[in-house]
């Protein structure tokens, strides 16, 4: 009674809520964002303000070596404090669990003892610091690159050398990049001081100008990098006294093109050496520099040039020119200057309503230009139809949900940094409407225009303010299908049409209209469905395109705009590309010219142009060709050689510098030529283009000459090639006649290589140009290499072993070759063999220990049969995940047969191989073994929560989400939570369960016009996860007024009365005396029908006859082997079975438009899955006897009320069975004690759980249908039925006998004290292959109403406490077989013996029922019939 009357203040408070609801609830939507400031101001309305959430220090790069200890700063601000996690390349790492990471105080990041190795750099990447506060949101900082020094190693060591007093000598030293810092030097084994005569170059090299005495010794390098110093090879630098004799003035050190970023140092090498002593000046871009004045610009050691503090203004060529009175030398380099990310404008914190467009603006800047990429709570935006990059870096939101809110931040990244600017968006509510009429809905909505882009909306005012001049209007508009809706509001008082630009071409919009008045926001107008037009118009290709070079490196185009333009240009797209090539670049442009710069050189480049409109792009113009201006030669001639012709000529040959480099037509080239002795007399001479060869003649006789050659275009002379020497000959010799044989030749075998030796011809009056060396296997004819006519030897390579050559040499001259000399050699064999590679391990295994761990073990088959390792082998274990494609191979060492490789990802398959190496021999990788960890809870929510009503529908809702970001492994279900209070406690929320593979739900029968709140829950195999923010929802207002009060809910066209007695769902009792007068007439009928049935079962039997007999017999034998046969024709429903026609139930139809969404449930497996989420769960169990809605057809009836009082604690665990018939039975009380059941002591249900409903002191059980949860539910129910079923007719023989695996067996027990004392409940058996015929006995309803609806199916619960109450009672059940849905039956069913008993039963009765058993077994009816009798009188 207590459950009623609740159920009825209930119904009353919810029905006056209702009311008021449907006259104060409105919403007004908001006009416009407002950005970073207060909130917008309205009545009534709580005002949220933006949190400060920032990080006062963030990460930066940081250089280590191993064996150090590195702290990476972070350091956030909030109120409450934020949690700090630190991410490495990408993935969080587990803090908890690490040896040597460790978390500080602040949020700081301590690695101690820095590892780092060839195969493995667990330390080295990309750290970035996450700071999270919980319901605020999360924030992430820049990227900081931590890198370790790697072992010294040397690329260039010093060398003896000497120099001249008063010259520079340098001496190198290059290391590793890292590690240049680390970097000293050592003169006589002491520490050398450096100064501005002595310098160390950024590269590690010394250079020492103006040399004196003090500078000669011994000096070597030291790299000191943490570990054991590594030293350099020892050399002697020897100081030679000044002398008068001139030398070549060269560059010892010429500087190379660097790139640097602003604010760092610079220091351009530059040191020639010569006699006299060079003096260097610098140019820049054809101006001189001055050193002396600059405050940031100082000569190193008087000739390297460092530039402090570097500006953009400092990029370009410069220039280094040594001269020293007789010659001049120059040589260049590029420097680039490159700027980090900067923020030029920052996002901005916006206030904003759902529905509503926002932009967060971003403008960056730097060198090269950065990328920008948008995280939202720390997770990467991914742009689509509503988030969108506008404007380059801007972030535009479309249609507002509850979701956007949070954390915005905008990353910008280039190859020198990355930096980051976030902003927060607060979602505000809608103010509540004032005490006030509020206008109607708007009328006649119609599209008035429609576009490929955009639609004209038009309506007339609301019939409730005929005039409309103060009504503003906002139109809602979405694409069909999304939940997400915006808005659009007019932009003046009356006004009664709008434009909706920026639409999809071919593509459905839903469009609602809604009028404010002073008061509020009124009702919504009907959706108007609208589809846009197909894209056709694009713009023609654009005329007069032009191009022509500005310089050597850059080309300007130019073009007009296009005569079938189509709409409005919006912006140029720029394609260029490089004649010979098919890569094409492109460049946006948004006027009519542009400047291409940083080209190649007298190169040609075709270019095009496509213009864009609001469509797309449009046709594109015709190529057009054009060259870059010519340049000077940025390289020397190739391949100089010198042919000494006489005593007095030299012959000069060379080729053109490569084609890239000759930056125009060469012109021709500029011959320089001195003799060895006097190099400042210096000869120049000028040939033409085309010619590539000269000859020199009018030289002195037995002199050395040195020449050189440089290319000319129109624009200058290119650089020179170096100094090349030829002598001419002391007299002039004879070149009438070809050389004479050589005197002798000699040869030395060795395994892949000759070496040949000779002596040159006996006489040497006759000119020699040089030898001409023949070789072959067998044959000298095979391969042919010319040397010159000074060489004396030759070293013949790439032979093969143990193979026989045949050799010749021959002196050739202008005339022709001379007699050849023949030699022969056996090359030697290969007596080293080449190690052999190890043998890779076998029998790679790999055990899952964990969600993050597996044990890879493997054998190694080089290892003795115990496998024990002696030696100083190692294994190294690799292994990666194939998600995503192109991750990298980890890698780790180890000494034994296994490995323990943890941190890895929750779910995930990975493959691993091993490799053994020992010394300097390795083995191949290892066959690939694969695993793939166990499951976790997820750590993450579902995403991207959705609420919208459903179309036709106002008190049905769809829920639409994500799955998790962290789901760590298959989610199996979602459990949604709602409920009217935010601050309910969450055991007072009502749930919905849905299967893993949905993410969409509908929930129905909803109140109108009311507020919901949900949130959503994620389960894997391993549990719950964390749940989702609370989404609000605000239900559609009823269509129309119901007058006064409110009326009843819709139950719907299908809906029955309750049957037999049960109450209503708002506990309106049947007529107690109307169920009286019905239980009295079935009941009499019901005894009538049964003495019938006996006295012909009595007749039947005697007519038993011998055949009948062997039938029995047969049965019997099947029957023993525990085997049915479902196709059995000749067989006969058990005798004991009383077949009551009238008192048979008929099936009730079941809902003809079943909801495909709300049919699968999936539940957890056991209780120990399940998140509590009362900590008084166990305490309260007696006051939460709830039964759990697991599925609502479409039409049927529920309210938050009546879902609430049906909520479980805890969820009964669901699985696929088998397909199989189910009985479901509950007992009902009886009035006598249990002798009318049979076999009530064998019960054979192997689970027993009891429920209660509240309301109720009866046990009630109930079970399921398991094997297709989404065609088949069971609805129980606790009174007797007066409708009744057609029994089935096709009984196989031996009925009684239970399939153990055919059948469902389901019973509850009504207490502990039941079971102690031996009653037991009887348990109902079912074959598959038949339908079981049953007969059924009404019962005394019970007097405490059902507290839920009948119309709604139920879905069993974990079992509740019993009361412990010591009464017995009968059965009602109800009989469902796969793919059909049955209501329940009132029934007493006689347990069926358990199989051992039916097999004893069997073989004690031979045919037939003997007169005896029959007479026994009347005696058992009569008794059952007192009992119907006591039931009727009373």
């Amino acid at each position: 009674m207590a459950a009623e009357r609740g159920a009825r203040r209930l119904l009353s408070t919810s029905s006056f809520w209702l009311y008021c609801l449907l006259l104060l609830g409105r919403r007004t939507p908001g006009a416009a964002a407002a950005r970073s400031g207060s909130a917008p101001q309205s009545p009534g309305a709580s005002i949220r303000t933006f949190t400060p959430f920032y990080f006062l220090v963030e990460p930066v790069d940081t250089l280590s070596v191993r064996g150090s200890s590195v702290i990476l700063n972070c350091s956030a601000y909030s109120e409450p404090s934020p949690k700090i996690e630190w991410k490495k390349d990408g993935t969080f790492l587990n803090l908890a669990s690490d040896d040597r990471r460790q978390l500080l105080p602040d949020g700081s990041l301590f690695i101690s003892n820095v590892v780092h190795s060839k195969h493995n750099k667990p330390d080295e990447g990309y750290y970035q610091c996450v700071a999270t506060v919980e319901s605020l949101g999360t924030i992430v900082s820049r990227t900081a690159k931590l890198t370790v020094a790697g072992l010294p190693r040397f690329t260039s060591q010093p060398e003896p050398s000497s120099v001249y007093a008063g010259n520079s000598a340098i001496l190198n030293c290059e290391v590793n990049a890292d590690l240049v810092p680390f970097v000293r030097w050592e003169q006589n084994r002491h520490p050398l001081l450096l100064d501005d005569r002595v310098i160390k170059l950024p590269s590690g090299m010394l250079v020492i100008s103006n040399a004196t005495e003090g500078d000669g010794g011994l000096y070597r390098c030291i790299v000191e990098s943490g570990g054991p110093p590594k030293y350099s090879d020892e050399v002697e630098l020897k100081v030679l006294p000044d002398t008068e004799v001139t030398s070549d003035l060269v560059f010892l050190k010429q500087p190379s093109p660097l790139v640097r970023v602003i604010g760092q140092d610079v220091v351009l090498p530059c040191v020639a050496s010569g006699l006299p002593t060079p003096t260097i000046k610098w140019m820049k871009n054809e101006e001189a520099l001055d050193t002396e004045s600059s405050e940031r610009l100082v000569l190193l050691a008087g000739s390297s040039l460092e530039i402090s503090d570097v500006t953009e203004d400092d990029a370009g060529t410069y220039f280094c020119i040594a001269d020293n009175g007789n010659e001049t030398i120059e040589a260049q380099a590029e420097l680039t200057v490159q700027a980090q990310p900067e923020f030029l404008k920052q996002p901005t914190n916006i206030y904003a309503h759902e529905s509503m467009d926002i932009v967060f603006e971003c403008e960056v800047t730097g060198k090269p230009t950065p990328t920008v990429k948008w995280v939202k709570n720390g997770d990467m935006v991914i742009p689509s139809d509503y988030f969108k990059i506008v404007k380059e870096h801007n972030l535009q939101v479309l249609g507002l949900v509850k979701s956007d809110e949070g954390f915005y931040q905008c990353i910008a990244e280039n190859d020198v940094g990355n930096a980051q600017a976030g902003a927060q968006l607060i979602i505000l509510e809608h103010a509540p409407a004032t005490t006030g009429p509020l206008p109607s809905a708007p009328r006649d909505v119609v599209a008035s225009l429609v576009s490929t882009r955009f639609i004209k909306l038009t309506w007339r005012t609301p019939a409730s303010d005929p005039h409309g001049d103060n009504l503003t209007y906002s139109v809602f508009y979405t694409k069909e299908g999304i939940a997400r809706e915006r808005v659009e509001n007019t932009s003046r008082p009356g006004e009664m049409q709008v434009t909706i630009q920026n639409l999809m071409p071919a593509t459905v919009y839903v469009f609602r209209v809604m009028a404010q008045n002073k008061h509020g926001s009124g009702e919504s107008s009907a959706p108007l469905r609208v589809e846009t037009q197909p894209e056709v118009q694009l713009p023609g290709p654009a005329p007069n395109i032009r191009a022509y070079a500005t310089s050597p490196t850059s080309i300007t185009v130019t073009w007009e705009t296009p005569v079938s333009g189509n709409g409005e240009i919006q912006n140029y797209k720029l394609y260029y590309m490089e004649k010979g090539t098919d890569k094409e670049q492109d460049v946006d442009v948004s006027s009519h010219s542009f400047t291409i710069n940083g080209l190649k050189k007298y190169t040609e480049y075709s270019f095009r142009v496509v213009a864009y409109n609001k469509h797309g792009p449009g046709v594109s113009t015709q190529d057009v060709a054009v060259r870059t201006l010519s340049d000077v030669p940025s390289a020397a001639p190739q391949n100089l050689s010198l042919e000494v012709r006489n005593s007095k000529s030299i012959m000069i040959h060379w080729q053109p510098p490569a084609p890239a480099t000759q930056n125009g037509q060469i012109t021709g080239y500029k011959i320089r030529y001195r003799k060895a002795s006097r190099k400042s007399d210096v000869t120049e001479t000028l040939v033409s283009g085309t010619q590539l060869s000269q000859l020199i003649e009018g030289l002195d006789r037995g002199t050395e000459y040195n020449f050189r050659v440089a290319a000319l275009t129109i624009n200058g002379t290119g650089p020179a090639t170096d100094w090349l020497s030829a002598e001419t000959f002391e007299s002039d010799l004879d070149e009438t006649r070809v050389p004479e044989v050589p005197s002798s030749l000699h040869v030395r075998p060795l395994v892949t290589s000759i070496v040949v030796s000779w002596t040159p011809p006996e006489n040497q009056n006759i000119v020699v140009r040089g030898y001409a060396i023949g070789y072959g296997i067998g044959s000298p004819h095979a391969q042919t290499i010319k040397v010159d006519y000074k060489q004396r030897y030759y070293t013949i390579e790439n032979l093969d072993p143990s193979s026989h050559y045949v050799i010749t040499l021959k002196a050739f001259n202008n005339v022709g070759e001379g007699i050849p000399l023949y030699e022969s050699a056996v090359t030697r064999p290969h007596t080293v063999p080449d190690p052999t590679p190890m043998m890779p391990p076998v029998g790679v295994q790999a055990s899952i220990l964990s969600h993050d761990t597996i044990r890879i073990t493997w054998a190694d088959n080089s290892l003795p049969k115990h496998q024990k390792i002696t030696d100083s082998r190692y294994y190294t274990v690799r292994w990666k995940t194939n998600i995503p494609a192109n991750t990298k191979y980890k890698n780790a060492n180890a000494t034994t047969l296994s490995y323990l490789v943890t941190g890895l990802k929750p779910n995930t398959l990975y493959e691993f191989s091993v490799m053994v190496t020992k010394g300097r021999r390795s083995s191949t990788w290892s066959m690939t073994a694969h695993g793939t960890t166990f499951e976790l809870v997820p750590t993450s929510p579902p995403k991207d929560v959705t609420v919208v009503s459903k179309e036709g529908k106002p008190k049905t809702i769809i829920v639409n989400w994500q799955p998790p970001s962290e789901a760590n492994g298959k989610i199996t279900g979602y459990i949604i939570y709602y409920s009217t209070d935010v601050n309910a406690e969450i055991h007072d929320w009502v749930i919905e369960p849905v299967v893993g593979n949905r993410l969409t739900h509908q929930i129905q029968e909803l109140t109108l016009d009311t507020p919901y709140y949900f949130k959503i829950q994620a389960r894997n195999s391993k549990g719950m996860g964390p749940m989702s923010e609370a989404v609000q929802f605000r239900t559609p207002k009823a269509s129309g007024s119901g007058g006064k009060g409110s009326r009843l809910p819709d139950l719907g066209s299908d809906y029955k009365p309750p049957m037999s007695g049960s109450n209503s769902p708002h506990g309106s009792p049947t007529s107690p005396l109307d169920s009286n007068m019905l239980l009295v007439i079935i009941v009499s009928v019901g005894v009538i029908t049964i003495v019938v049935v006996v006295i012909i079962a009595v007749f039947c039997t005697r007519r038993t006859t011998s055949h009948q007999k062997k039938k029995r017999a047969a049965c019997k034998s099947v029957n023993g082997s525990h085997k049915y046969k479902g196709n059995s024709k000749d067989v006969k429903p058990p005798d004991l079975w009383i077949h009551h026609e009238r008192l048979e139930l008929k099936p009730i139809d079941k809902s003809p438009d079943p909801n495909p969404i709300m049919t699968d449930t999936p539940i957890p497996r056991n209780s120990q899955d399940i998140t509590p989420v009362d900590n008084s769960m166990d305490s309260n169990i007696h006051q939460r006897r709830n039964s759990y809605r697991g599925h609502e057809s479409e039409d049927s009836m529920s309210t938050l009320a009546g879902r609430r009082g049906m909520r479980p604690k805890m969820m009964m665990p669901f699985d696929s069975q088998p397909p199989q018939p189910v009985i479901s039975a509950h007992p009902i009380h009886s009035l006598d004690h249990p002798h009318h059941h049979f076999h009530s002591s064998s019960l054979a249900s192997p689970a027993r759980s009891h429920l209660y409903h509240p309301g109720s002191p009866w046990p009630i059980g109930t079970s399921m249908s398991l094997s297709d949860r989404a065609n088949s539910t069971e609805s129980v129910r606790n009174t007797p039925s007066t409708d009744t079923m057609p029994a089935s007719s096709s009984q196989t023989c031996c009925t009684d006998h239970q399939d153990p695996e055919g059948a469902t067996s389901s019973s509850y027990l009504a207490s502990s004290q039941e079971e102690d004392s031996g009653q037991s409940l009887p348990t109902a058996h079912v074959r598959p292959s038949h339908p079981l015929k049953s007969f059924a006995v009404p019962a005394v309803p019970p007097p405490g109403p059902p507290t839920y609806d009948p119309a709604l199916p139920s879905t069993p619960l974990l079992s509740q406490q019993a009361l412990n109450h010591h009464i017995h009672s009968v059965k009602t059940a109800s009989i469902g077989t796969l793919g059909r849905s049955r209501p329940p039956m009132p029934v007493v069913v006689p347990s069926a013996p358990e199989v051992q008993e039916t097999t004893r039963m069997l073989e004690d009765s031979e045919s037939s029922y003997e007169p005896d058993e029959l007479t026994k077994e009347m005696a058992h009816l009569e008794g059952l019939m007192k009992d119907l009798n006591a039931i009727t009188t009373a």
